[in-house]
């Protein structure tokens, strides 16, 4: 059974940078878009990032200039690079996977801590 599993959260202050990643665990035979969401306390999941199979983007507006996606088809891994963290990029990060036609797959997430 497929899983997708994010590392790279963590306490960072704000100005710093984390890199976020997103592997697959498990045989699969291909990925059509993946994307990142986050989710803050008391807050709805926000679509952060996404990134299709021939490699277009789309961010958050809140984001832009900031955070860049990128993805290893090779490896079935997805990154996100976070730059100039603020306080209000505290969340769970999810990494969100369509890898077939109503195939989604959700990782577990990882806690993302922009505090001083």
């Amino acid at each position: 059974q497929v899983q997708f599993v994010e590392s790279g959260g963590g306490l960072v202050q704000p100005g710093g940078s984390l890199r976020l990643s997103c592997a697959a665990s498990g045989t699969i035979s291909g990925i059509y878009s993946m994307g990142w969401y986050r989710q803050a306390p008391g807050k709805q999941r926000e679509l952060v990032a996404s990134i299709t199979s021939g490699g277009s983007t789309n961010y958050a507006d809140s984001v832009k200039g900031r955070f860049s996606i990128s993805r290893d088809n090779a490896k079935n891994t997805m990154y996100l690079q976070m730059n100039k963290l603020k306080p209000e990029d505290t969340a769970v990060y999810y990494c969100n996977v369509l890898a077939g036609p109503g195939m989604w797959y959700w990782g577990r997430g990882t806690q993302v801590t922009v505090s001083s």
